[in-house]
C-alpha cells in the first residue's frame, strides 16, 4: 500500500525556518516525480516546488516563483523522502502543505498541477504568524 507521511509543521513567527519532510512507502519513488503544493483556507490547492529524475541521472528540482529564493525541495539519496527547506517565511505561507508524487517516471506535461500527481499525504499545517 502506497502512502505518503509528511512531518515537521509547526506554528512559527515571520523570519523563521522550517524543514518539513515526507516519506513515501509501498513502491519504489526514486524515479518518480515528487512535489510539494499547499493550500491555504478558502484558496484552491497551488504548486510550491517540484524535483524529478532527469536522463543526466541526477535530480531536477524547481519551485514557484511565490517561494524562490526562500524554499528548497531536496530528495534523499534512496530517492523515498524529499524534504522541503523553509526559510524566511511569512504570513502568507500559511497553509496546509501536501507531498505528492506521480505514479509514472515522465508524469504529466508539466508536473505543476495537482492533477499530475497520482499520491498523496494527509497534510501538514504550517502556520507562519506575523
Amino acid at each position: 500500500q502506497v502512502q505518503l507521511v509528511e512531518s515537521g509543521g509547526g506554528l512559527v513567527q515571520a523570519g523563521d525556518s522550517l524543514r518539513l519532510s515526507c516519506a513515501a512507502s509501498g513502491r519504489t519513488f526514486s524515479r518518480l516525480p515528487m512535489a510539494w503544493f499547499r493550500q491555504a483556507p478558502g484558496k484552491e490547492r497551488e504548486f510550491v516546488a517540484r524535483t524529478r529524475w532527469t536522463a543526466e541521472n541526477r535530480y531536477y528540482s524547481d519551485s514557484a516563483d511565490s517561494v524562490k529564493g526562500r524554499f528548497t525541495i531536496s530528495r534523499a539519496n534512496d530517492g523515498n523522502t524529499v524534504n522541503l527547506q523553509m526559510n524566511s517565511l511569512k504570513p502568507e505561507d500559511t497553509a496546509v502543505y501536501y507531498c505528492a508524487a506521480a505514479s509514472t517516471v515522465l508524469g504529466g506535461p508539466r508536473l505543476k498541477s495537482s492533477y499530475e500527481y497520482d499520491y498523496w499525504g494527509q497534510g501538514t499545517q504550517v502556520t507562519v504568524s506575523s
